[in-house]
Order: C-alpha cells, then structure tokens, then sequence
C-alpha cells in the first residue's frame, strides 16, 4: 500500500514538473538610437496607416524560427506579449511619426485627403544562419494613384537567444520604417 502511494506521488510530481515549463513574453522595443527625419518634407501631409497584416503562420502567440530551408518552428514557450500585427502596427505608426515631421501619422481614417498605408509581413522571424528576417510588401494610396514596393531585410543577431533575436527583428523593422518614410517623401 505504502509503494503504490509513493509511486502516485512521484508520478504527480513529474506530471507537475513536466507542464510548469518557463514561458518568457516579448515586445518588440521602442526604436533605438535616434530616429532620422526624411529632409524636405511637405508639412501637413497626413497619412493613415490603415493596416498591418502578417502571414497566418505568424499570427499565432509564438515567436516563429526556421529551422532550415524548408522548415519553420512555432516556439511554445517564447511568446508575443500582445499579438505581433498589433506591436508592428504601433511600432511603425511610432517611427513613421518621428521620421516623417510636419505630417500627421496616425492609425485612424482623417477624411479624404489622406494617403493611406498598407503593409503585409510575409516574413519576420529567426533563421537558421543567425539573421533575423523582416519581408513583405507595402501598398500606398496617394490620390488614387497606387504605389506598391516589396521588401526584404535580414539582420545579424549578435549573439544567440530569443532576446537578440526579438532586438534584431525590431532593428529590422525600424530599418524598414525608415525605407517607407523615404519613399513616401519623393511621392509627390
């Protein structure tokens, strides 16, 4: 009787330790270093950044790393705090706002004299090579007149982790931020 009270107990113990594993949640930071400004710019433009939509597999809670050419892992225990399509939002509503001044950036619809903004993450994510990946493409509407532009950055992490790996994908897209604002700029 002892035995099988023992065996019960060590079975719940190992059952407990098994499902307590350490989940860590991540942010994406505020932009680091000083955020450039785009010279010559129009005061008054006013631009709507309509959307940010990301790929379904990485719509989920987990920070996404490929593994290989042709493989991808969801981590389940390194997770977005809030969901990745809101922080990219933010974030890039953010830095668009301080490197495009005398406009006004917002994520509401000011009316009809507004360029609006949208932008579909197909990539951002860890790779196997230690670069983090940030791809996709951006559609503005500038006065009806459509403007579409790809992109695709990779980014050294500088050490291994999923913090650097979180820092290097936020450097990439402020990076990115910072290709928009230019162009939007020299649309005329």
């Amino acid at each position: 009787m002892m035995k099988r009270w023992i065996i019960a107990a060590t079975v719940l113990l190992l059952a407990g330790c098994s499902g307590s594993a350490n989940k860590s949640y991540y942010q994406l930071p505020a932009a680091t270093g000083a955020v450039t400004a785009v010279a010559g710019q129009d005061t008054g433009r006013q631009l709507w950044l309509e959307h940010v939509a990301v790929a379904d597999y990485l719509g989920g809670n987990g920070v996404v790393y490929q593994t290989n050419d042709v493989q991808y892992v969801i981590a389940s225990n390194n997770l977005w705090a809030s969901p990745l399509e809101q922080q990219l939002q933010q974030t890039m509503l953010s830095n668009l706002s301080a490197m495009l001044p005398g406009w006004i950036v917002t994520g509401q619809s000011l009316g009809a004299d507004q360029d609006v903004l949208n932008i579909t993450v197909t990539g951002f994510h860890g790779r196997y090579d230690g670069k983090a990946v940030i791809s996709g493409s951006w559609v503005l509407n500038h006065k009806g007149t459509l403007t579409r532009r790809a992109f695709n950055l990779e980014v050294a992490q500088p050490q291994d982790g999923y913090d650097a790996l979180v820092r290097a994908l936020a450097e990439g897209w402020q990076r990115e931020a910072g290709q928009i604002a230019t162009q939007l700029a020299a649309i005329r």
